[in-house]
């Protein structure tokens, strides 16, 4: 092969090389964009549309927005959340969070789930609530990936945030009056908390 021959093929790599560089970049672009939550949320579930419905990939943090799952979670929980995640990144802690708010028909599938694996309503309410009364249905809990759960246990009350159920070192939620007053003693599992007993 000449040279010649060599550099009139030079044009005709680029613009390959181009091509794959601007699919690739509209496909990131489509795929970060708002609207395409639903489609992302398919691939990540097997096909379902879930993210609407409060589940969340991993790698979701405090910050993320985008997702129901954080974005519906009520104004004070995710502020003390906020405060609480700036002051642990200076320690190079990150929040994750595995799981917030939560629609009906995701807790409902939930439940389902833990009646099937414990054996039972009863045996299933010492992990999972009901839609009626589950503090994620209505935004106001939180459960959190371990270094972020660890670090609150340290340092949550400071931000009014407390670990609700010993059997849950990840569930927390907001209990302002935790920050003069220290963090409630915790409830053994979700079956003890009078407020799961409508």
């Amino acid at each position: 092969m000449s040279r010649r021959t060599g550099l009139a093929t030079v044009p005709r790599r680029l613009a390959a090389t181009g091509l794959l560089v601007a699919t690739t970049a509209v496909t990131l672009v489509y795929q970060s964009a708002p609207s395409s939550v639903r489609l992302v949320g398919d691939v990540l579930r097997g096909g379902r549309a879930a993210l609407h419905e409060g589940e969340l990939p991993s790698g979701v943090t405090v910050f993320s927005n985008e997702y129901p799952g954080v974005a519906n979670l009520a104004p004070d929980l995710i502020g003390a959340l906020r405060a609480a995640a700036a002051d642990a990144g200076a320690e190079g802690i990150e929040f994750r969070v595995n799981s917030g708010w939560r629609s009906r028909e995701y807790q409902n599938r939930l439940l389902r789930a833990a009646v099937a694996k414990h054996g039972s309503t009863q045996a299933a309410a010492r992990f999972v609530a009901t839609a009626d009364t589950s503090a994620h249905v209505t935004g106001n809990a939180v459960d959190l990936g371990s270094d972020a759960a660890a670090w609150l246990s340290a340092h949550g009350a400071a931000y009014g945030l407390c670990q609700i159920y010993r059997n849950e070192p990840w569930h927390y939620e907001l209990r302002p009056e935790a920050i003069e007053r220290g963090c409630p003693a915790m409830y053994p599992d979700p079956a003890h908390d009078p407020r799961m007993w409508q």
